[in-house]
């Protein structure tokens, strides 16, 4: 994954907490904001399971993992169930030999399908259920998508769903300042067409339409690839961006090709990018949005997930100094909906219990979801939450982006094998900004990945 990446590699360090009821962040029933009744009514289905354990093992740490552990004690509060969270700097690694040593937790938690289906594969995860596949299909935003990131093939061969989607991010989005926009008497553009004449317009007026910086220390490169990935899905069906990748669709096929080529046609173009081309690969990612708050401002747009904002100047309130807008679609392909790019966490039993089971009936609550939506960092598809829990309108918008979306697709890097995705991919996309052909950049991927053995 590119976060762990990004975060360093750090010593494993195994840790445990116990959830308890007794901290609840909102009092039950007092804040109309939350959905209670959803509460009470599972809180009355679960009532024969006080004192039994349930243990979770999952990618939270640190802040995040306090914000889980708010939400477990309602579920604690709900059920009586002795719940135990741990998780490891390499959890990843932890939960395979975890699994395969014949001591794995009740529910596991990871942010990627591809392990999780390794695991099913070798007979390590019990299915879920077709009811909980067609209630995932019923209330999530793109819910086929979520679906097929759940479903994978058991020991036995045969496909089954095994992961539910519970906490997302969003990576297609644009940042701006809304100031910058209200001064030139720029508007949002609504598809990608209205976007190329919104950067033309831009060096019209003497301008510099985007901060582009794909620096990164030795993931240098990574920022490229989501925009080559948003463009895929805003190109191509679904369901060739699937085949991509799995290298089914080679990247030396048309449709790659084009796709890094719509994206030189942003980061190639020495009078739409600050700095110039030349800058382009040099610039580190966190120093790039920079230029936004520059006076004047030495660019109009960056392209990036939803954590930039992390690196925004001090101060920088969202929503007033900077802002963001969904990355277009095209106008000439309306057949493709609206398809996000992001990534999220999957929860599947790897040890079946009725605790489980109540896990994974307590996450179709919209409580569930509300009590760290209204906290920080949390996201959801679930179509069925208040979205007036979320904690600023900032969270809120990406939510809706969220749960309108037609097609939802992880981060194609990290799906693909680590030499590629989080290797070759990188490197020729840097390679591609400082000069190379589209079809030279994707030929040099592509002998990388017909080369792994």
């Amino acid at each position: 994954m590119k976060k762990s990446f990004l975060m360093g590699v750090a010593v494993a360090a195994l840790f445990a907490g116990t959830a308890s009821a007794a901290d609840l962040k909102f009092a039950p029933g007092q804040d109309s904001k939350f959905n209670w009744k959803s509460y009470d009514e599972f809180k009355a289905a679960h009532a024969d399971l006080k004192g039994q354990p349930l243990t979770i093992f999952g990618p939270w740490r640190g802040e995040d993992e306090a914000f889980f552990q708010s939400v477990l004690a309602y579920f604690v509060e709900a059920t009586g169930i002795d719940v135990k969270y741990s998780s490891s700097e390499n959890y990843e690694q932890q939960i395979v030999i975890d699994t395969q040593a014949g001591s794995p937790p009740n529910i596991a938690v990871l942010p990627q399908p591809g392990l999780l289906a390794d695991l099913a594969s070798k007979g390590f995860l019990t299915p879920l259920g077709d009811d909980n596949s067609k209630w995932i299909k019923d209330n999530y935003g793109a819910g086929d998508s979520w679906v097929g990131y759940g479903t994978y093939k058991g020991k036995d061969g045969k496909e089954a769903f095994y992961a539910f989607p519970y906490k997302a991010d969003v990576k297609s989005l644009v940042w701006y300042v809304p100031e910058n926009f209200e001064e030139a008497g720029y508007k949002i553009p609504t598809t990608m067409e209205e976007l190329h004449a919104l950067t033309d317009q831009i060096v019209k007026d003497g301008g510099v339409p985007w901060c582009i910086g794909l620096g990164s220390g030795g993931a240098t490169g990574w920022p490229a690839t989501d925009w080559v990935e948003d463009i895929m899905l805003r190109m191509q069906p679904p369901e060739a961006y699937d085949k991509w990748t799995t290298n089914e669709l080679k990247f030396t096929d048309p449709a790659v090709v084009a796709a890094i080529d719509e994206f030189g046609k942003f980061a190639k173009n020495e009078k739409y990018v600050d700095g110039g081309v030349a800058a382009v690969a040099s610039t580190d990612f966190r120093d790039s949005p920079k230029g936004l708050f520059a006076v004047p401002p030495k660019c109009y747009m960056h392209h990036q997930a939803s954590f930039i904002p992390s690196f925004f100047p001090e101060g920088t309130k969202l929503g007033q100094d900077a802002d963001f807008f969904y990355m277009p679609t095209y106008a000439s392909h309306p057949e493709l909906g609206k398809p996000v790019l992001g990534a999220g966490t999957l929860v599947s039993i790897a040890k079946d219990s009725k605790t489980a089971r109540a896990f994974i009936d307590f996450l179709k609550t919209p409580i569930a979801h509300e009590v760290w939506m209204a906290q920080s960092s949390f996201l959801t598809p679930y179509k069925g939450v208040s979205t007036e829990a979320y904690a600023n309108p900032q969270m809120k918008k990406e939510g809706e982006i969220l749960t309108s979306a037609t097609t939802f697709r992880f981060d194609g890097s990290d799906l693909m094998p680590g030499k590629i995705g989080a290797g070759a991919f990188w490197t020729g996309m840097v390679d591609f900004v400082g000069g190379k052909s589209a079809e030279e950049a994707a030929g040099e991927i592509q002998s990388a990945w017909d080369g792994i053995k």
